[in-house]
C-alpha cells in the first residue's frame, strides 16, 4: 500500500500490538504486545528488534526522567520495569478488589504523572476506570465507568486530556493542569463505519491522531474535533500510533492479528508519513 511501510520482524506479528513509546535516550521505539505477552524494541539506527517475554499481561510502558528503566503497567499493576536481564518490582495494584481487570494504555504529563486507565479483561462491562499515579508512587481514581478506557494524549500545551472509552465509540476532552483534571466533555463521537477509536497521539500543530480497532486506519481529527483526513492500513484492528526519531516526523502504528489471523499484515508494526511533527512524550517523575 502506497505510502505505508511494515517493518521487517522475521515473520513475528503481536497477538494485540499496544503501548507505543518513542525513547530519545534509547534511539529507539518501545511497543507492547499484551497478549503475548511481551516487550518489543525497535532501534531506528540499525532496524533492529528485541523482544522480551513477559510473565504477564502488559499494555504500555513509560521511561523514567531521573532513573535508569521504565514504568511498565501489568494485569497486575503499575510497576518498574528494568531490562538485559529483566527485573520487575511492583508499585501497586489500583483495583486488587478486581482481579479481572488490568491495566489498559497511558500517557505522562509535563508534571511527571502518569494517567492510565484500566478494563476487564473480556471488555465486557463499565469496570474500568481512569487513574493518576503521581511520582510519589501515590494513585488516584479520577474517573470511572469505562468498558475499554483507552489512549490517553496529552495536547501540546498540557491543558486538555484526551481519553477514551472504546466499545462506545467515544473519545472524552478534559481540562488538565498541575491540580488535575476537570469537566470531562464528549470531544469526538465515532460514526458508524469508522470502526472505534483506540491509541491516540498528538501533533505539533495540536491535531490528535487517533487508531481506529476495526476500522483499518489512523485519522487525524483537528484541535477542534472535526475530521482532518485517514490514511488506510492494510490490517483491520489498529491499536496505537506514536510520532518518534529525532525531528519527531515518523509515526509508527500498532495492530493486533487476534481476531484477524486470516490477515497477512495483522498484529504488524507500520510506519507511515504524516507530514507533521509530533511532540517529544513526557517521562514519569519517580
Amino acid at each position: 500500500m502506497s505510502g505505508v511501510r511494515v517493518i521487517p520482524r522475521g515473520g513475528e506479528r503481536d497477538r494485540l500490538g499496544e503501548g507505543l513509546f518513542w525513547s530519545a535516550r534509547a534511539g529507539a521505539l518501545y511497543w507492547t504486545d499484551i497478549l503475548g505477552p511481551a516487550l518489543n524494541r525497535l532501534s531506528l539506527a540499525d532496524g533492529r528488534v528485541t523482544r522480551w517475554p513477559m510473565p504477564d499481561m502488559i499494555g504500555w510502558v513509560i521511561e523514567r526522567r531521573d532513573a535508569p528503566g521504565l514504568i511498565a503497567g501489568f494485569r497486575s499493576g503499575f510497576a518498574e520495569l528494568l531490562l538485559d536481564p529483566v527485573r520487575i518490582t511492583p508499585i501497586v495494584d489500583p483495583e486488587p478488589d478486581l482481579p479481572d481487570n488490568r491495566l489498559n494504555d497511558a500517557k505522562a504529563d509535563a508534571h511527571g504523572r502518569i494517567w492510565a486507565g484500566t478494563m476487564p479483561i473480556g471488555a465486557d462491562r463499565p469496570t474500568g476506570s481512569l487513574y493518576r499515579l503521581d511520582p510519589d508512587r501515590t494513585t488516584t481514581r479520577v474517573d470511572t465507568g469505562y468498558t475499554v478506557a483507552n489512549g490517553p494524549a496529552i495536547s501540546p500545551g498540557g491543558d486538555w486530556l484526551y481519553h477514551t472509552d472504546t466499545v462506545p465509540g467515544r473519545v472524552y476532552r478534559f481540562a488538565l493542569d498541575e491540580a488535575g483534571v476537570r469537566d470531562r466533555e464528549l470531544f469526538i463521537q465515532f460514526q458508524p463505519g469508522w470502526g472505534r477509536p483506540d491509541g491516540m497521539t498528538v501533533d505539533a500543530q495540536g491535531g490528535l491522531w487517533i487508531a481506529h480497532w476495526g476500522g483499518a486506519r489512523v485519522s487525524r481529527f483537528t484541535p477542534d474535533g472535526a475530521l482532518d483526513r485517514s490514511i488506510a492500513l492494510p490490517a483491520s484492528h489498529i491499536t496505537n500510533v506514536c510520532f518518534a526519531g529525532e525531528a519527531y516526523d515518523r509515526l509508527f502504528v500498532t495492530s493486533a492479528a487476534e481476531g484477524a489471523e486470516d490477515e497477512p499484515h495483522a498484529g504488524a508494526l507500520f510506519e507511515i508519513d504524516p507530514g507533521v511533527h509530533g511532540v517529544p512524550p513526557h517521562l514519569f517523575g519517580g
